[in-house]
């Protein structure tokens, strides 16, 4: 391992030679001086990228002059990257987040690896600190094609205990010191406190393990648990935030119906610098590639696992997509959605659930006939996942498609709603629409009322 005391020694045209294939850390993990010097040294061309959602001070990475010299592979979108995206200055690479490490060891072959990390310990291992998900996968391709391990040991990234690379894999380190991006703070409001009384209510249990992110929803999901006196909860997440940190420095996540006393995670996100401060050498945590808590047969084997994440539409059928607002137009990616909407399902016990307000911040409707043409879909009609929205809960196990078209016509805003259920019975493609209303409410629908 080189240390160097100038990035121009690690970054250059002659450790990144025309033809390189680059995998970087992302989140809070973005090697922020390694890109800043990617993308102002102009003798570097003809290069790949691939990145995990870049967050902090690189948006220069995607202006037009950066991006004529470099091709960027965003595998999950950000507001660095989505408009370049959008306007053909970026590509979309479509990846399961469960399998960026086999795609980068078998298919993509990256030659350099960009990492921010911590450390080393008294073994002399470095942490992948915030962010590991393909990153294991990504150095372990590099080195077997005798590649290029190079990294920024900020001081104020913690150690996350968990994966680790050893001094010996890392071919030049810089030392860096500056504040790791934060997760803004999602004060929820009373739409999102009422989807997290229906999913506190209807589907977390004392043992139950939980994956969610960031958001309004998350946040008042972790109320509702608090205030509902829930206990022994599990950790095993693709997203650790500081919404699941309150449960486990409260003592409601105790891991103990898992095989480890420790909550797992592949990409940490604090609010504020204490929270990454809380993350060092904490025992109570521990980081894991993505190909690990994201791979299906490993969520199946959680007890009681509940999936919850968020949506930007569904349809009658129960189509589910998150990554785009149409076939082409990428808003975020495709991340673990699906990898723990079905390992959720096999999990003894387990629920796969979208919650998500019904309308938009414009108004608009979530809910929604049918699915924008050509879009990608995290979860098909035939996957058995809840909806939630502020009006209650529709499960669709057990149903035909005409009971799923009534009963999630019942999730929207009653406006949307009416004018959804005229459109199901007056249409001839549904069979017998009206027997779904098996009284009231539809079946596989349960109202707010009913579990408040």
């Amino acid at each position: 391992m080189k240390v160097v005391q100038k990035i121009e020694q690690a970054v250059n045209a002659e450790t990144i030679p025309p033809g390189s294939v680059i995998y970087t850390a992302g989140n809070a993990a973005t090697p922020q001086v390694l890109l800043r010097q990617l993308a102002a040294d102009t003798t570097i061309r003809d290069i790949e990228v691939l990145s995990v959602l870049l967050l902090g001070n690189v948006g220069m990475l995607f202006d037009p002059e950066v991006t004529s010299r470099i091709t960027h592979r965003v595998i999950f979108n950000g507001p660095h990257s989505r408009e370049a995206m959008n306007t053909g200055g970026a590509s979309y690479q479509l990846i399961h987040l469960s399998d960026i490490g086999n795609q980068m060891r078998n298919f993509v072959k990256p030659g350099v690896v960009f990492l921010s990390v911590a450390g080393p310990d008294n073994g002399g291992n470095y942490s992948y600190g915030t962010t590991v998900e393909g990153c294991k996968g990504a150095v372990d391709a590099a080195r077997a094609r005798k590649g290029t391990i190079i990294v920024e040991r900020n001081a104020k990234m913690p150690f996350v205990l968990g994966t680790t690379l050893h001094e010996s894999e890392i071919d030049y380190l810089i030392d860096t010191d500056y504040h790791l991006p934060i997760s803004p703070v999602h004060e929820p409001d009373e739409r999102a406190r009422r989807i997290a009384r229906i999913i506190t209510e209807l589907y977390v249990q004392d043992g139950s393990t939980l994956q969610y992110g960031i958001g309004e929803v998350p946040e008042a999901v972790t109320d509702a648990i608090i205030d509902k006196g829930i206990k022994d909860l599990g950790i095993h997440t693709e997203l650790f935030a500081d919404a699941m940190r309150k449960l486990v420095v409260k003592g409601i996540v105790t891991n103990k119906y898992l095989d480890f006393n420790f909550s797992t995670g592949s990409i940490f996100l604090a609010r504020d610098k204490y929270g990454y401060d809380w993350m060092n050498f904490n025992s109570s945590i521990q980081s894991r590639p993505s190909d690990f808590t994201n791979y299906v047969p490993t969520i199946a084997r959680m007890p009681k696992m509940l999936a919850i994440n968020s949506a930007i539409g569904v349809d009658l059928h129960s189509n589910v997509w998150a990554d785009s607002l149409n076939a082409t137009r990428i808003y975020s990616g495709i991340g673990g959605q699906a990898d723990f909407l079905r390992g959720s399902y096999l999990s003894k016990g387990g629920v796969p659930i979208i919650a998500m307000k019904s309308t938009t911040s414009k108004g608009e409707s979530k809910i929604m006939m049918k699915c924008p043409e050509g879009i990608t879909t995290s979860a098909i009609a035939a996957d058995p996942v809840v909806i939630v929205t502020e009006q209650g809960a529709f499960d669709p196990r057990g149903l035909n498609l005409a009971e799923h078209a009534v009963g999630i016509a019942h999730l929207a805003q009653p406006e949307c709603r009416d004018k959804l259920l005229k459109y199901i019975y007056e249409s001839k493609e549904y069979h017998k629409p009206q027997q779904a209303l098996n009284g009231k409410p539809p079946k596989g629908f349960t109202t707010y009322d009913m579990v408040k």
